[in-house]
């Protein structure tokens, strides 16, 4: 494997792509790792997976119209965010649509690219991931996440916080649970198609998941642990996109396992004598209004 100098790196960073690239993993890093925290919040990981499958039949629905693969995965997601959102009252409920979910979007995406005869490979490549081929599109819609995601955090974080500590709480707190639930699913769901981009299907973890877990550890209410999931996925992209570049390496994995050995790190910390991160969210609710 060929190593680039110092030189090349500073060349190579001229250079449009991957100077997209390099902006679109900054605008991912602000708006992704808040998704996280919803996600490890909700206890909705499923989730994930169900709509890399919706992903999937919105790309072969693109590939078989002519329209752009992408926002047609991107429209795909959003529908199933919201269709699934009633579902969502316990997480048992919400374990089982995406269960549900994912076999019918798997089965109809096979269909689609069968009776079309449209490329499979073609369509799964768009799953792998391809950094460099970021667009002006895709930096419009990551750019967009890194706007709503965060100014919801901060609009509602009241809500948020008791929603995130225990929804029976949020209801009787006169929280509207549902209308706050299908919001953000239909989030997470717009975000996990947004990423697909950047690192792959089977990746997006490196860029949701895997800073909030880290955060959550450090962090002692909503607020901070929001603040450090941005914190450590601004650091885990732009060390991961240097490395990748330094080595010819693929981004993507190199962002993963970047993000997991800072998770690994965190969690050496000795633990605190807190029970639980949600318990001191919940204690700073007087102080969000």
């Amino acid at each position: 494997m060929n190593t680039l100098a110092a030189a090349d790196i500073s060349q190579l960073l001229q250079l449009v792509p991957v100077q997209r690239a390099g902006v679109a993993l900054l605008l991912a890093a602000v708006g992704l790792p808040v998704i996280g925290v919803v996600i490890v919040g909700l206890d909705i990981m499923p989730v994930r997976f169900a709509m890399m499958h919706v992903a999937l039949l919105g790309i072969a629905v693109g590939l078989l119209t002519g329209l752009d693969p992408m926002l047609c995965a991107l429209v795909a997601c959003a529908l199933a965010g919201a269709g699934v959102a009633p579902l969502a009252r316990t997480p048992d409920g919400l374990s089982g649509a995406m269960g549900l979910l994912m076999s019918l979007a798997i089965a109809a995406a096979l269909l689609v690219l069968a009776v079309s005869g449209v490329n499979a490979a073609g369509a799964f490549a768009l799953l792998w991931g391809s950094i460099l081929s970021v667009g002006t599109a895709d930096l419009w819609v990551i750019g967009a996440l890194a706007v709503v995601v965060p100014g919801l955090f901060w609009w509602r974080r009241r809500d948020l916080a008791l929603l995130l500590y225990d929804r029976e709480l949020a209801l009787s707190s006169g929280v509207r649970v549902e209308r706050l639930t299908l919001l953000l699913l239909v989030l997470v769901a717009v975000a996990v198609a947004g990423a697909i981009k950047l690192t792959g299907a089977l990746l997006v973890d490196a860029l949701t998941l895997l800073p909030a877990l880290a955060a959550r550890r450090l962090g002692t209410s909503l607020k901070s642990i929001t603040a450090w999931a941005v914190g450590i996925g601004v650091a885990v992209n732009l060390t991961g996109f240097l490395l990748a570049l330094r080595f010819d390496w693929p981004p993507g994995p190199v962002l993963v396992l970047t993000a997991g050995v800072v998770v690994l790190a965190v969690h050496l910390i000795p633990e605190r004598s807190i029970p639980s991160w949600r318990a001191p969210a919940s204690a700073s609710l007087p102080s969000s209004h």
